[in-house]
């Protein structure tokens, strides 16, 4: 397949072998992002609509736009080199997606368009070999054709439209009075009409694969079965290096994803998770309940261990109303990086074991990494919901300087995936007038694959087999960075209502019970704890306000 040469089964810190493979598949419930954004691969339609779901993402001009890729095969072929490729950049995580899934429908859909360029290749070296000057001379008219279709300039569309006149009117003297006789003549003839048979052919293949990769693309927005077929990921034999590469790049996606460090940056917000909608901090002086005893010394992560314990009973409650779903209760390391980062860096060391912080470490950022640089803990309690489309995390952190007590929680929200990727495919139609009563108008079905869209894949058909020319002439779509599937084309969640009220009733009963964990263990130590059971007070009546902010942005 197209860019497999560019896989690498390097992955240093992590051992990819047969035997230390662990199943990674994520919580269940998150079709509906997940098959959204896998039907990207195998749609139709033009790059800038991909581009307009996110001003981060570009494409790189095409020196000729007759070469210049569709929606289903830039996206496709950008994610495959960016999640699979040897020298690719590590990866966000894809919260309420399964972005192996989404790579393996992208591998399957570059695996039928080379198919279907197999096919043209064939029409195109029957008849662009012995017919190439008929053929260039087709090919020039149809790019004239998109050149003056795209031009924004006048001169140059009036340069355009002169040019393919004159090419026009020369093919008709060449065919009416030829200089040449024999067989010359019957040549230059055959040479003008025999690339529209080849035409013909390659519209029956053009049409088929059309239809199999439409069929694929409602399907997956439909809720259908239809999985990805990458026989080229399965090895043939024990030396087929191909093969163990995609197999072992696509493990490295799925560990990459059961990462728990996450990236905050600024405004951003923490990437995959979404920026700070809210934010509620208790913070309070830690006093001895009785003054002749010293309190019981503790650490910041007993506090935050009685959370994690007690957040596991949110799924229960004294009324049968159905509530919570089973959250996803992690801890999480949160490393800060600047705004405008282009890229991130996994930590290597003995801390590190994979693409994951071991628990001693994470235990000791939580009881000693609490001011200045470094990165920070953060208690995660997580909700995916709407099939994957509202993904709602409250982080929790406690912080202990001098002698406050400081208990936070922040809520985050990722939205649904842009509506670019759930719209469904439509028949061409077109609305004309008829021929007897012609004041009134009827539809028509066009053909699913137009003229000028059989002449752009059959002349890119025999450059798919070196994707490097293909990019330089066609152009290269590039990827929103720091990349990650999910948080890439997400939308807003509050342009939704009851995404939006889901996202701010969850922050209520989290907040109470995390509150309520933190001063038991107060409670248990010798602490004082009307000052922080005032304070709690105060914070559950706030935390029931109906708007949400803009936590990551100080108007300072």
């Amino acid at each position: 397949m197209a860019g497999f040469d560019d896989l690498s089964s390097e992955a240093p810190g992590y051992d990819f072998s047969p035997g230390a493979e662990i199943p990674l598949s994520g919580p269940a419930g998150q079709t509906a992002a997940t098959h959204a954004l896998a039907s990207a691969a195998y749609r139709d339609g033009a790059v800038a609509d991909l581009l307009k779901a996110n001003e981060e993402a570009s494409q790189k001009p095409p020196k000729l736009s007759l070469f210049e890729p569709n929606l289903g095969e830039a996206f496709a072929r950008g994610v495959q080199i960016r999640m699979l490729g040897g020298a690719r950049k590590p990866l966000i995580q894809s919260f309420g997606t399964e972005p192996r899934a989404v790579v393996e429908h992208c591998l399957a859909a570059n695996r039928i368009r080379k198919e279907r360029d197999a096919r043209l290749t064939v029409v195109m070296v029957i008849f662009g070999l012995l017919f190439l000057p008929g053929v260039l001379l087709w090919l020039l008219a149809f790019q004239l054709r998109r050149s003056i279709a795209g031009s924004q300039n006048k001169r140059v569309g009036a340069f355009g439209t002169a040019a393919l006149v004159g090419l026009g009117v020369l093919a008709v003297i060449f065919l009416i009075r030829l200089p040449f006789e024999g067989f010359w003549a019957l040549y230059l003839r055959v040479m003008l009409v025999a690339p529209l048979a080849g035409w013909l052919w390659a519209k029956q293949i053009c049409e088929r694969y059309a239809k199999d990769l439409r069929a694929r693309w409602s399907s997956l927005l439909s809720g259908g079965g239809i999985g990805a077929k990458i026989p080229e990921a399965v090895q043939q034999n024990p030396n087929d290096a191909a093969a163990e590469r995609i197999r072992l790049s696509l493990a490295k996606v799925g560990a990459e994803q059961a990462s728990n460090l996450v990236y905050y940056a600024g405004p951003k917000g923490i990437l995959g998770m979404g920026t700070r909608w809210g934010s509620w901090q208790l913070a309070e002086e830690l006093r001895p309940a009785d003054p002749n005893v010293e309190i019981n010394p503790f650490r910041s992560w007993d506090v935050v261990r009685a959370i994690h314990d007690q957040l596991g009973m949110l799924e229960r409650g004294p009324l049968h109303t159905g509530g919570f779903p089973t959250p996803r209760i992690q801890h999480w390391i949160v490393s800060p990086i600047g705004e405008g980062a282009k890229e991130v860096s996994r930590p290597e060391g003995q801390e590190v074991e994979g693409f994951r912080i071991r628990d001693f470490e994470v235990q000791r950022i939580c009881n000693e990494q609490q001011f200045s640089s470094g990165n920070r803990h953060y208690l995660g309690v997580q909700f995916v919901l709407w099939d994957g489309q509202l993904v709602i995390t409250l982080l929790i952190t406690v912080t202990v300087l001098h002698h406050t007590l400081r208990v936070e929680v922040t809520g985050h929200a990722l939205g649904p995936v842009h509506p670019l990727f759930t719209t469904k495919p439509k028949a061409k139609t077109k609305d004309v007038s008829k021929s007897v009563r012609f004041w009134e108008t009827k539809t028509v079905t066009l053909p699913l694959v137009e003229t000028k869209e059989v002449v752009r894949l059959a002349a890119r058909a025999p450059f798919t087999w070196f994707p490097p020319v293909l990019d330089f002439l066609g152009g290269k779509l590039s990827l929103p960075e720091p990349f990650g599937l999910r948080h890439a084309w997400a939308d807003k969640p509050w342009r939704h209502r009851f995404m939006a009220d889901d996202a701010l009733r969850t922050a209520t009963p989290v907040l109470r019970v995390v509150h309520e964990a933190a001063i038991r263990v107060l409670e248990e130590n010798g602490c004082q704890t009307e000052n922080f059971g005032s304070r709690s007070q105060v914070l559950s009546g706030a935390v029931q306000a109906p708007v949400p902010g803009k936590a990551d942005v100080y108007d300072a």
